[in-house]
C-alpha cells in the first residue's frame, strides 16, 4: 500500500452557536418558547421586558415580529416588517451584529446539528414555594390515588402486603390485570397464606375510589360501579341481570333475544340499556396520572372585510429589549466590565434576531396554509384540499425540514376551533373525474354519513365505500374501515341500537 495526499475542495454549512440558537427557538412550542425568553431575560442584563403601554423609543428593540399579515391572496402571502429603532449608542456598541444575514440558512438537517430541546426548570430556590403552586391533581397516579385510601383502611400487616400487591397489579384503565392464582404463587413462600385471602382482600381493594377499580374484566367492572346507585334507581335490578346474566348478548348488541330472555317491551329494554350506558367502561380514567396540557394558539385567523386574515399571537411571549443604558456602558471601554456587557449586548442582539426570524416564517407558513385551505375556513372539513408540505415549501422558498419544524406543536385559532399547524396537511384520493380529495374531507364525510344513518341499520363499511362512489371518490372497504378506526367509531354491529 502507498500512503498518498489528495487535494479535494467542497461546501460544508458551519452551524454557529447563534445559528443553532435561531434553529432551536423556531422548533419550540409556545409553553417551551415562554421558558426560553424568561431563561435569557434572567441570565443577560441587556434584556429587559417592554412594559405595555410604554413608549416605541430609542432605548430598546423589540423582539417580537410583527403581528399581522395582510389578507391572504391568490398571489401569495404578503407581510408588514417595520424596521425596529434602537439607541444610537446601542448602534455604535458592536458592529459585528451588522454582519448577520437577513434570513437565516435554517434549512439544514437539524437533527444532525442540535440535540432535541428540554425545557428549562425551575432553580432550587423555587422548590419550597412549588407544592402550593401546583394543583392538589398533579401527577397523581392512579396507584398513589389507591395506596392514599389503603393507608386510611384499617388492614392487618398481611392483608395490607397482599393488597399492596393487587394495587401495583392495577393498570391506568382501572382493571386489575393478574390474576389471584399468580399474586397467591408470589406471597405464598413469604406469607403462608391462601388463595382465598387473597380473594377476600381484593373484595376489599374493589370497594375503593373510584367505582369499578380493580375488576377483573368489563362485566365485573360494571357490576361493582351498579352497586352504588340507589335502590330506588328505576330498572336497576334489571341493569343488574342484564350485565350479570345476559352480558354477551349485550355485547353483540343482539337486543331481539335480550328482549325475549328479559321479557321486556322495546321502550323497557332501551330505559335499561341507557341506564347500562352510564357505567365508566374505564374507572381509572377519572384519576389523571398526568398533568393536563394547555394549549395556547401562536395564530389567529380571523375574516376581515370578506378576507381572511392572519395574525400572531400578541400574549405568546413578552415583549422584550434592549436595555439602553447598558447598552450605552458597554461601548465605555474604561469600564472594568465593559468586555461583560458587549458580549451580553452582542448574545442579546442575537436573540432578538432569531425571535424576530422565527415570528416571520411562522406568518409566513400560517398565512400560506390559509391561503391554500380557504375551502376548509369557509365551508369546513369537508372542503379541505389535499396539501403536503412540499407544497408550502415551494411557496415561500423553505425547505421542507423547515415546514416540519415550524408547524409542530404550533397552534391556529380560528372560528371553527384550535388546529395544529400540521392538521392541514393530508394525502388524497383520487375522484371518478381525474381530480383529487384530501383524506380529512373523506373523514369529515365518513363521520357525516355516520352520524346521519338508522341507528337500527347502520351503514356497513361496504356500503359507506358505495356512498363515497356516488359522490365521486372512489375508495375501497378497507380503505373506509382504515379512516372509521382512526376515528374511533365503531363497526356497523357495534353501532347498532334500538330505534
Amino acid at each position: 500500500m502507498k500512503q498518498t495526499l489528495q487535494l479535494k475542495l467542497g461546501q460544508q454549512l458551519t452551524m454557529t452557536p447563534q445559528l443553532q440558537q435561531a434553529i432551536r427557538l423556531l422548533q419550540l412550542s409556545t409553553l417551551e418558547l415562554q421558558t426560553e425568553i424568561q431563561e435569557a431575560l434572567e441570565s443577560n442584563p441587556m434584556l429587559e421586558v417592554v412594559e405595555e403601554g410604554a413608549a416605541d423609543g430609542e432605548t430598546a428593540t423589540e423582539g417580537t415580529a410583527p403581528s399581522t399579515a395582510e389578507p391572504a391572496t391568490d398571489s401569495g402571502t404578503h407581510e408588514e416588517n417595520p424596521a425596529p429603532a434602537e439607541h444610537t449608542s446601542e448602534r455604535a456598541a458592536d458592529s459585528q451584529s451588522e454582519d448577520m444575514p437577513n434570513d437565516l440558512p435554517v434549512d439544514s438537517d437539524w437533527e444532525d446539528t442540535y440535540e432535541s430541546y428540554t425545557p428549562v426548570t425551575r432553580g432550587a430556590q423555587d422548590s419550597e414555594f412549588s407544592d402550593f403552586e401546583q394543583p392538589a391533581s398533579s401527577g397523581e397516579s392512579l396507584q398513589d390515588h389507591l395506596q392514599w385510601q389503603l393507608n386510611l383502611t384499617p388492614f392487618s400487616d398481611t392483608d395490607r402486603i397482599i393488597a399492596t400487591t393487587l394495587i401495583d397489579a392495577v393498570d391506568d384503565d382501572g382493571y386489575f390485570t393478574n390474576s389471584c392464582e399468580e399474586v397467591h404463587q408470589s406471597l405464598q413462600e413469604e406469607l403462608d397464606i391462601e388463595l382465598d385471602e387473597v380473594e377476600a382482600v381484593l373484595n376489599r381493594v374493589q370497594d375503593f375510589d373510584p367505582p369499578g377499580v380493580a375488576a377483573r374484566n368489563l362485566q365485573e367492572s360494571m357490576l361493582l360501579q351498579l352497586r352504588y346507585y340507589d335502590a330506588d334507581t328505576p330498572w336497576l335490578a334489571e341493569a343488574r341481570l342484564t350485565v350479570d346474566e345476559y352480558f354477551t348478548l349485550l355485547a353483540k348488541r343482539d337486543f331481539h333475544t335480550l328482549k325475549r330472555r328479559m321479557k321486556l317491551q322495546e321502550g323497557e329494554l332501551q330505559q335499561v340499556i341507557q341506564l347500562i350506558q352510564t357505567l365508566n367502561p374505564r374507572p381509572g380514567g377519572q384519576i389523571a396520572s398526568t398533568p393536563p396540557e394547555y394549549i395556547i394558539p401562536d395564530v389567529f385567523v380571523k375574516k376581515v372585510k370578506g378576507q381572511w386574515r392572519v395574525e400572531l399571537n400578541p400574549d405568546i411571549a413578552p415583549k422584550i429589549a434592549i436595555n439602553g443604558l447598558y447598552a450605552g456602558m458597554a461601548k465605555q471601554n474604561g469600564t472594568k466590565d465593559a468586555a461583560f456587557l458587549k458580549n451580553s449586548l452582542q448574545e442579546a442582539r442575537w436573540f432578538l434576531k432569531s425571535l424576530r426570524s422565527r415570528n416571520d416564517t411562522l406568518l409566513k407558513v400560517s398565512n400560506c396554509i390559509v391561503e391554500r385551505q380557504r375551502g376548509f375556513f369557509d365551508y369546513g372539513e369537508e372542503a379541505m384540499k389535499p396539501m403536503v408540505m412540499h407544497d408550502i415549501a415551494e411557496v415561500v422558498e423553505m425547505h421542507e425540514s423547515t415546514i416540519s419544524r415550524v408547524t409542530t406543536k404550533k397552534y391556529m385559532h380560528t372560528p371553527r376551533g384550535i388546529f395544529e399547524l400540521k392538521y392541514f396537511f393530508s394525502s388524497h384520493v383520487g375522484t371518478a373525474n381525474g381530480g383529487e380529495c384530501s383524506a380529512t374531507a373523506i373523514r369529515a364525510i365518513l363521520k357525516k354519513l355516520i352520524a346521519a344513518e338508522n341507528p337500527g341499520k347502520p351503514l356497513s363499511d361496504n356500503k359507506l365505500a358505495q356512498l363515497l362512489g356516488e359522490q365521486g371518490i372512489n375508495v375501497a372497504r378497507r380503505t373506509v374501515a382504515k379512516y372509521r378506526e382512526a376515528m374511533s367509531i365503531a363497526p356497523s354491529n357495534e353501532r347498532k341500537c334500538l330505534t
